[in-house]
């Protein structure tokens, strides 16, 4: 056994990589391996720096992994995510990259990224973006989506965004009072929204947008979809314009 005691690093994965053509552990008596796992274990005692270069390996190819996989499931929900056919669609219609929103209007980092994603859709001008509503922070969060669903669907997209923007900058609770207050104040029915907030098609809008968020693995606001990847948490302006542009030029 004593080529054990001269293994070299670069030996010792090449056997951890190939070991079933390196050495045949099942040929080797009870005292030879336990020769060789003594000399194993003396040489990860003697360089632990070993051991912290296997794990970051380890960690990178898991990581990969994820991230291929993600973009897998984003592929196969395409559909569902860039072209639902009932989500508010802002910024730039005909952009070369899509932004895409998971946004629930009680969460307090979608209210901080609000401003922000307004002045990245403006710089960049060429970024396509999608609203989904997706409320999980309780009762108010639900009414003031089926609100601003009833809006859109009763006066179009334009007063949806008026009524979106102001939703979430709103410093009062979202009660059927103040949302019926703020109807008033943009000159809205509020007897027609409220009746269209309890309709089937605002249930199985939410219903779907949580259904999708579940296939996403998707559990808190704000959660961006960008090409192939999914951004969770808030972001600051400058990073969200430096994953865009990493997104475009990887589609380019």
């Amino acid at each position: 056994m004593k080529f054990l005691r001269v293994m070299t690093a670069a030996t010792f994965f090449a056997f951890g990589a190939h070991a079933a053509s390196a050495l045949d552990l099942g040929a080797m008596s009870d005292n030879e391996r336990a020769d060789f796992r003594a000399e194993v274990r003396s040489y990860l005692l003697d360089n632990p720096e070993v051991l912290m270069e296997a794990i970051s390996v380890l960690e990178e190819r898991q990581a990969e992994a994820a991230r291929a996989n993600e973009a897998a499931v984003l592929e196969f929900l395409a559909d569902s995510i860039f072209d639902d056919g009932f989500s508010w669609v802002g910024g730039n219609p005909d952009g070369d990259i899509t932004l895409v929103e998971f946004s629930d209007y009680r969460c307090g980092y979608c209210r901080q990224a609000h401003p922000e994603i307004e002045q990245l859709l403006q710089a960049d001008g060429n970024i396509r973006f999608i609203l989904k509503e997706f409320p999980i922070l309780g009762e108010q969060s639900t009414i003031s989506s089926q609100f601003v669903i009833a809006v859109k669907e009763l006066y179009g997209d334009e007063m949806y965004k008026e009524i979106h923007d102001a939703l979430i900058t709103m410093r009062t609770d979202s009660t059927p009072e103040n949302l019926e207050r703020l109807a008033i104040a943009f000159d809205l029915d509020p007897s027609a929204i409220s009746d269209e907030m309890q309709s089937e098609r605002t249930a199985n809008i939410i219903n779907a947008n949580h259904q999708l968020a579940s296939q996403l693995q998707i559990t808190g606001t704000p959660t961006f979809v960008l090409r192939d990847q999914l951004l969770r948490g808030y972001l600051p302006l400058a990073e969200m314009q430096k994953r865009v542009d990493a997104a475009r030029e990887a589609k380019n």
